[in-house]
């Protein structure tokens, strides 16, 4: 038989590759085990969200090797369900034929749980490794009593694996802390209902470990103290599920260039809304976080997913600086990670980002370009090298001339495409050009060549100076901007609402 190390290989490439149906097709699934086979060469494996980890080769030609084996296989037989990967609170109920989740509910007084109906499934967990996320629509009743249930189809359970800081208490990154502060901080604003999920109830799972004590679900539980001790800098994800009220329909369903401006002035102002009143600044703009919402009134837009949300200081900073967002609509900050902080300029910069790529690449099948993208300049903006990103839209951004090689590449075939490019380019204005100071206008670091004595003798040399970044300078006047990008995209979404 052939043991080679190639044959092991293509093991852990089939692997991974199954394991992508198997959190697909199994909403309940935590992790995976699995084997490995090379010739008589046998490994187990596990994984998990972020890691993959494998046992010493098993040599099933000898007794030792087939001992351990059977070993594992014995022990696998006789593990409860948490323990082979799988999550004990969500179950397939063959009553009423269709799954339920359990949650915790936020009562301080007593520990309570409502169980859930599972109604549609909106997000799949499909890479190996990352978040897993799933979106489950629910209801509280079961789906043969949903024309009695006040909630039918209008709560949605997020359920995922973030990485996170500490212990629940002390995580002040926590999605389920911070929707719950924008939903209390709203509470009084009527202005915003129905623009962004009101929090119902959630945070970190539990499970029971091997003593029968509840314990925080997260990827050192699942490994266990003496392995996750070798794993030195291995970030922890914990399962995290929330509950929230208000269900939108993706950026895809949108209609129009017209709706989609309504769309996205609802999500800047619910963006905005929830940095003066409750402090929080999102920093993940993308066109997967935004969401479109129907009622009697018409369109409106709904700005979810505060995974990577944070708490800003009294000056409007962010607390911190890591790196966050999707790649080709993260500002030029964010890519450099630059300080200061980042402020509400780097999401309104997403806007104009996503704006264009919609614009040049369509939002479903019926606005796709027909012909080749790929040497459309705004290509440039997605990748692997997020310097080189940061560059080539710091060369974009600096002019209204240079950008019009960006918006030059949107599809002509897109009906108000002119509109859009008149929007992009007006909103771009009001964040790169329309500033007093020249320290704040342009968006690409100017080198001076200032003579060394006052002679101007060519002769007598020269220093170079660098001007202060542009980016750095406005990110201290945010809010001044921000009330003028919020203005300008008020009247586009008034004159797109008159052609609905």
């Amino acid at each position: 038989p052939d043991t080679s190390a190639a044959n092991i290989e293509k093991g852990f490439a089939q692997l991974v590759e199954y394991s992508k149906g198997v959190y697909w097709n199994q909403h309940n699934r935590r992790f995976i085990w699995g084997l490995v086979s090379g010739g008589s060469n046998v490994k187990a494996c596990i994984l998990g969200p972020n890691f993959l980890l494998a046992s010493q080769f098993m040599d099933v030609t000898t007794a030792a090797g087939r001992l351990e084996l059977i070993g594992f296989l014995v022990n696998w037989s006789f593990c409860e369900l948490p323990k082979l990967g799988y999550d004990p609170t969500i179950r397939f109920n063959r009553v009423h034929k269709c799954f339920t989740i359990d949650m915790a509910d936020s009562n301080e007084s007593k520990l309570t749980q409502t169980t859930y109906y599972l109604r549609k499934i909106v997000v799949f967990a499909e890479r190996v490794f990352g978040r897993h996320t799933r979106c489950f629509v629910v209801g509280r009743q079961p789906p043969s009593l949903e024309a009695n249930c006040d909630h039918s189809g209008d709560i949605l359970i997020k359920d995922a694996w973030p990485e996170v800081s500490g212990s629940a208490e002390d995580d002040m990154r926590d999605e389920s802390k911070l929707l719950k502060r924008v939903s209390n901080g709203l509470a009084g604003h009527s202005e915003f209902n129905g623009l962004y999920p009101k929090y119902i109830s959630g945070g970190r799972m539990q499970i029971q470990n091997t003593h029968g004590d509840s314990v925080d679900d997260t990827t050192r539980t699942i490994l266990g103290e003496t392995v996750w001790a070798q794993l030195g800098d291995l970030p922890l994800r914990a399962h995290m599920r929330i509950a929230m009220s208000g269900v939108g329909e993706p950026l895809k369903t949108i209609q129009s260039i017209p709706e989609l401006i309504v769309v996205i002035y609802d999500v800047m102002r619910c963006h905005m809304g929830i940095l003066k009143h409750c402090q929080i600044l999102h920093r993940d703009i993308s066109e997967a976080n935004i969401l479109v919402r129907r009622d009697g009134t018409g369109v409106h837009g709904m700005l979810i997913d505060f995974d990577h949300a944070i708490s800003i200081t009294d000056d409007g900073y962010a607390k911190h600086a890591e790196r966050t967002g999707t790649v080709p609509f993260m500002s030029v900050s964010n890519l450099e990670n630059l300080q200061p902080k980042r402020t509400a300029l780097d999401d309104w910069e997403s806007i104009i980002y996503i704006l264009c790529w919609l614009g040049t690449f369509g939002w479903n099948s019926d606005t796709r370009p027909s012909g080749s993208v790929a040497d459309l300049n705004i290509a440039s903006w997605d990748g692997n090298n997020v310097m080189k990103i940061a560059n080539s839209k710091r060369d974009h951004m600096h002019s209204s001339d240079i950008f019009t090689g960006i918006t030059k590449g949107f599809n002509p075939n897109i009906p108000y495409i002119a509109a859009l490019k008149d929007i992009v380019e007006g909103l771009r204005a009001v964040l790169i050009d329309d500033h007093i100071d020249s320290h704040m206008t342009g968006a690409i670091i100017i080198q001076d060549r200032i003579p060394r004595d006052d002679s101007n003798d060519v002769f007598g040399g020269y220093e170079f100076k660098m001007r202060p970044d542009p980016f750095v300078e406005r990110a201290a006047h945010w809010e001044s901007i921000s009330e003028r990008l919020l203005a300008k995209l008020k009247i586009y979404a008034q004159g797109a609402k008159k052609l609905l």
